[in-house]
């Protein structure tokens, strides 16, 4: 399937190795294509790790172990395969993931548990154990890759390589943290069909990494939506190597903690406006902005209802002002709302206000703004202090043709 980049693209920031981090690709050739498809990354003795996982009870075995794993705080390598999900493979599948952690358990002189695991693409296909396995031994001696040569081969229907970079000082060092993620259909809550890892040179306690990773997950990608669909794979681990010599974080309240949780945050945020953006078929990115909710969960949940409302998605699509259907959307939330108490609003200009149509609205600022690729939605509900920020892209023919066609 040869797909046309989005044209809301964004280009791959120029990360820098990163000390104890080692991307390596190679071609398994799990399907018919022309480009590798196996990404391998090792990491320094002693580097933590922090994952956040999907829902969907249909998981893959590579996102059960991958649950198990992250309890045990530790990493020695990562491996990611394109063009196959190994979910719903039952005990073959499970066996091809073992198989690649004892492989390169075996290299490492590590535990089979130091090995994380991810795959992604169709649904259903036992991963083949033969190819993982030559895939693996051509990535042990590959030539180490750039971050946007392991951006590109742990994608399947992704148009562009996604990479996000920050940094952040702690006593007196300035760490880095850079992540790559896929994903691009089959995106919602809890979280996509995507794949995503962070990876730092700063040293970072486990259990702490995992609080931060957890709570910018909340903020960043369970805040994001294409389709509404939530994948069997989806996963995001976070690995800090320890090589920038920092005094270990441990709490919030260590020096330069806040500056990291900040920097971590913004990573989330870039990675996840990246998949948005490439969502299947999108011609714009649109962001909702909800206010004076009940609570700020109540926010997202009416946030949510909107960006994933195909009504909403196809006017947007269709540049079409119609702002009754955002007040479809708030009214079957399922959340506290007042019709005589909403605004709603399109690129700062108010289209209503506490219920009832402006009286000077003059639709033509709206209508010009529409016609841009970054759109805004706001919702205020006029009922509290929450507040929450949704993501999500338009619904175009673009969507259907791709996922009509791809299993060919």
């Amino acid at each position: 399937m040869d797909l046309e980049r989005s044209p809301l693209a964004l280009p791959f920031p120029a990360i820098p190795p990163i000390a104890g981090a080692v991307p390596r690709i190679s071609r398994a050739r799990y399907k018919e294509w022309d480009r590798c498809d196996l990404t391998y990354v090792e990491f320094a003795e002693g580097t933590s790790v922090a994952g956040v996982f999907t829902r969907n009870v249909c998981c893959s075995s590579e996102v059960e172990l991958g649950r198990e794993q992250v309890r045990l705080g530790r990493a020695r390598a990562l491996v990611v395969n394109a063009g196959n999900s190994n979910a719903f493979t039952g005990y073959r599948g499970r066996e091809a993931v073992e198989q690649i952690m004892a492989q390169v358990a075996q290299h490492l002189g590590c535990e089979p548990s130091d090995v994380f695991v991810s795959s992604t693409g169709v649904i259903g296909v036992p991963l083949p154990k033969d190819k993982a396995q030559a895939g693996i031994a051509a990535a042990l001696e590959a030539e180490p890759c750039t971050w946007e040569q392991a951006a590109e081969t742990i994608a399947t229907t992704d148009t562009f390589a996604k990479g996000a970079l920050a940094t952040a000082v702690i006593g007196g060092r300035t760490i880095t943290l850079a992540g790559i993620v896929k994903g691009s259909g089959m995106i919602a809550p809890d979280m996509a069909t995507m794949l995503g890892y962070i990876v730092t040179d700063a040293a970072v306690d486990a259990a702490f990494l995992q609080r931060l990773l957890s709570s910018a997950s909340d903020d960043t990608f369970n805040c994001i939506t294409v389709d509404s669909d939530t994948s069997t794979s989806d996963t995001v681990l976070a690995f800090a190597t320890g090589q920038a010599g920092n005094a270990s974080l441990a709490s919030i309240d260590d020096p330069g903690a806040d500056a990291f949780a900040a920097a971590l945050q913004d990573v989330c945020r870039q990675l996840a406006h990246l998949v948005v953006r490439d969502g299947e078929g999108a011609q714009k990115f649109i962001e909702v902005r909800v206010t004076g909710a009940v609570s700020d969960e109540s926010a997202r949940r009416v946030g949510l209802a909107i960006a994933n409302s195909p009504l909403v998605k196809t006017a947007i699509a269709g540049e079409d002002a119609n702002w009754g259907r955002v007040v479809m959307a708030v009214g079957k939330a399922g959340e506290p709302a007042d019709r005589d108490k909403l605004s709603i609003g399109f690129g700062g200009t108010w289209a209503a206000r506490d219920g009832q149509p402006l009286a000077d609205y003059d639709e033509a600022p709206v209508a010009a703004h529409l016609k841009g690729r970054e759109i805004d939605i706001e919702v205020d509900l006029g009922l509290g202090d929450g507040h929450a920020t949704v993501w999500t892209c338009d619904l175009t023919h673009g969507y259907i043709a791709i996922n009509a066609d791809y299993r060919s």
